[in-house]
């Protein structure tokens, strides 16, 4: 008279193994995804270099590191550059 879900014997832990084989998928989905992926690794932070305790540049160095990185990022062409630099060293 039961669907065999109720207390009489039926399958009444059967829900319980499911659980606990979903679980054990899951589990074993994120550790096969780690393993092949590489896993959650971190790269490590920067170490302190003599660099970072320097002060930023003022004045003209400044403006000399400007026109560098500019030049360096193709903002400016390589006449622009010279012309400026020397302008710079002029001053």
């Amino acid at each position: 008279m039961g669907s065999g879900f109720g207390m009489n014997g039926g399958m009444g832990g059967g829900w319980i193994f499911a659980l606990v084989a979903i679980v054990g998928i899951v589990l074993l989905v994120i550790l096969v995804v780690r393993l092949v992926g590489g896993g959650t690794r971190r790269e490590p932070s920067p170490k302190p270099t003599s660099r970072m305790n320097e002060q930023a540049p003022t004045g003209r160095s400044r403006a000399r590191q400007i026109l560098t990185e500019r030049y360096a990022r193709g903002e400016i062409d390589t006449a622009e550059y010279q012309e400026r630099l020397q302008l710079l060293q002029d001053e």
